[in-house]
């Protein structure tokens, strides 16, 4: 028996059917989770976060997201201790998002794992996508505005800056930036502070 349009959709690189019925409820049912989390706003912090925690994959301690926040199901985005995600940001996890510790994101921040065919036969209507994973290391900050395109690894200890566009993975203990983003510098390995 073959892979579900899920299945497919998790494990990356192959075509799914964006509309097929499971998936359809599955985003039907992130986007009300999503709604009442952005519905709190900043007025109960510890409900909005008890919300993030039910929603994600998996979180670490210390995990704090501002609305308003937008996601396609929620359960593929994996985020370890000390994260935060500031107003207005996206993340289209059709394929695991997973991100270190320590990691920060800007306000608009926007990470999208998911592609589309080139074939416009294959792409007419968004019925069939692909999953890439998107993965950030450790000590990670993403500035303003930034996008991190499908497929992307950025190694630990990476900046990037506001407004630019990652279409590429890069390593560890650089500062990136521009559309496409490249390195701009080196930045010094992070010192053997506790984790």
């Amino acid at each position: 028996m073959g892979l579900s349009e899920k299945e497919k959709m998790i494990a990356g690189n192959q075509l799914f059917n964006v509309y097929d019925d499971e998936l359809v409820a599955e985003r039907a049912a992130a986007r009300k989770q999503v709604e009442a989390f952005n519905a709190l706003g900043e007025s109960d912090p510890a409900k909005s976060q008890a919300l993030i925690r039910q929603l994600f994959g998996s979180t670490g301690d210390a995990v704090s997201v501002h609305a308003n926040f937008r996601c396609d199901y929620g359960y593929n985005i994996y985020v370890d201790d000390d994260f935060f995600a500031n107003y207005d940001c996206v993340m289209l996890d059709v394929a695991p998002i997973r991100i270190g510790k320590h990691c920060l994101l800007g306000p608009k921040v926007q990470l999208y794992s998911v592609n589309h065919p080139a074939e416009p036969e294959l792409r007419r209507n968004g019925a069939m996508g692909i999953g890439k994973p998107i993965t950030l290391g450790d000590d990670v900050w993403v500035g303003g505005g930034a996008i991190i395109c499908p497929g992307v690894t950025l190694g630990n200890n990476v900046i990037v800056g506001a407004g630019s566009v990652v279409t590429k993975s890069f390593g560890d203990n650089v500062a990136i930036a521009g559309n496409p983003a490249r390195v701009i510098k080196s930045i010094a390995p992070k010192s053997a502070v506790d984790d």
